[in-house]
């Protein structure tokens, strides 16, 4: 049996300067709350104390490209 498939390409989102501010303040919101868990929230995820505040003194626009808000 023969299926066809059609992929429509994926649509590349223009630059928004405003986007990208509000990005970087959800990043910072959430390391935020990741370094304010306490050692047994932290274990929960997989974390150490360090290791959360490690990732918490990145800098703002220090964000993986796969992370969504």
């Amino acid at each position: 049996m023969t299926v066809a498939v059609h992929h429509r390409p994926l649509r590349r989102r223009s630059f928004s300067p405003l986007a990208s501010l509000a990005h970087m303040h959800a990043v910072w919101r959430q390391r935020q709350s990741l370094r304010k868990l306490d050692d047994a929230a932290l274990a929960d995820i997989g974390l150490t104390r360090s290791e959360a505040e490690r990732e918490a003194s990145r800098p703002i626009w220090d964000a993986p490209t796969n992370w969504t808000c």
